[in-house]
């Protein structure tokens, strides 16, 4: 299958193409999501990204939150965000707001203690998203891409023989193609990276990618310890084992959680959890249009923003809840994947999006106050 072969997407002008056309209500605190969600729910188009952040925060953990809330705000397949705040929080939506502009993002930004209460600030914000949207119907226009236009998120959420063996080489050889290509590849599960800090190290394409890798798994070390299965289990395998899902590509970049992927082209490592919801945001903060979600388990839920291919080698999930998987890894060969990718870059829906699961979430640096 060619790569090269085109497909419609949105003009996003410097912020890239856009696979998805949706406009996303931000809330800035938890206190504020489920103001979010009745906004998002009265406007067709429109979709939320809740999350228990914002609230008490400081230091890194404030800032790692402040820049995911950008990155995701800023995302391609986002035609304009509308910020939700409370009016108290640790990350004022209205900060947030005007950093969302500076990026070129069309924004708007209401909160709950300045609207009046909960009813009016759902009517500002209903009409604040219908008012974006009827923007983005006139603006931008489309325009014909390719894979090698997108940035691919990767995330392989466990370690089980099904996903070493069989689901993490496939998505493995498709991200060796999509990088050939020249596309921007971003893959999370860094507890990979820190379990064998000298492997990833030796994988980087640069000295500077050496010495983000370095200091990511710093960072983990001096934080505190966090119990994940996946992080045990790669300490017990070999790196190239527990990294099938990233492909051979050298490593051009390792990203903080909630930064934007700037390298033009390659295999970048985000600072992401395996669990699905934070690796997403993850993701989609670093600018991926399209997640591809190994999973043995059949984790059945998308992300808000993005849509999540899932692929599962797992022959007992499989036969449980393959309606909830796009690719059966035990059949399929890389061309099937890049094919799916492609039809779901053009329009197709995912699985996830045809059943209406979504879920998103911040990962933590330390705990809130």
């Amino acid at each position: 299958m060619s790569l090269r072969r085109g497909f419609e997407a949105v003009d996003r002008g410097d912020r890239g193409v856009g696979v998805r056309d949706t406009v996303l209500v931000l809330p800035s605190v938890i206190c504020s999501r489920e103001v979010a969600d009745r906004i998002a729910d009265r406007v067709p188009g429109a979709v939320s990204a809740p999350h228990d952040h914002g609230c008490g925060q400081i230091g890194a953990d404030k800032a790692q939150t402040h820049r995911t809330f950008l990155g995701v705000g800023a995302n391609p397949n986002v035609a304009g965000t509308v910020v939700v705040g409370l009016g108290c929080e640790s990350i004022q939506s209205d900060d947030v707001a005007a950093d969302l502009a500076d990026l070129g993002v069309p924004v708007r930004e209401t909160a709950i203690q300045d609207a009046g209460g909960t009813d009016a600030t759902v009517e500002a914000g209903v009409e604040a998203v219908e008012e974006l949207r009827d923007r983005s119907t006139g603006d931008g226009g489309t325009t014909t891409a390719d894979l090698s236009d997108l940035t691919v998120g990767v995330v392989s959420g466990d370690l089980a023989e099904s996903t070493r063996e069989t689901a993490d080489p496939l998505v493995g050889a498709v991200v060796d193609e999509l990088v050939d290509a020249g596309a921007r590849v971003v893959a999370a599960g860094s507890e990979r990276a820190v379990a064998h800090p000298e492997a990833a190290v030796e994988r980087a394409a640069s000295d500077g990618a050496a010495a983000a890798l370095r200091d990511l798994a710093a960072r983990h070390r001096d934080q505190p310890a966090r119990a994940s299965r996946v992080g045990r289990e790669a300490r017990e395998r070999e790196f190239e084992a527990v990294t099938r899902a990233w492909g051979e590509a050298p490593v051009r970049a390792a990203l903080d959680y909630g930064e934007r992927a700037t390298h033009e082209e390659g295999l970048a490592v985000v600072d992401a959890p395996s669990r699905f919801a934070e690796a997403a945001t993850g993701l989609v903060a670093a600018g991926a249009q399209v997640v591809v979600h190994v999973t043995g388990e059949g984790v059945a839920t998308g992300h808000p923003v993005a849509p999540v291919v899932k692929v599962s080698g797992d022959p007992e999930t499989l036969a449980a809840v393959g309606d909830d998987i796009d690719v059966d890894a035990t059949a399929a060969e890389p061309e099937d994947l890049l094919a799916r990718l492609r039809a779901v870059a053009g329009g197709e829906r995912v699985r996830a999006e045809d059943h209406g699961l979504v879920s998103s979430a911040i990962t933590r640096v330390g705990p809130s106050m």
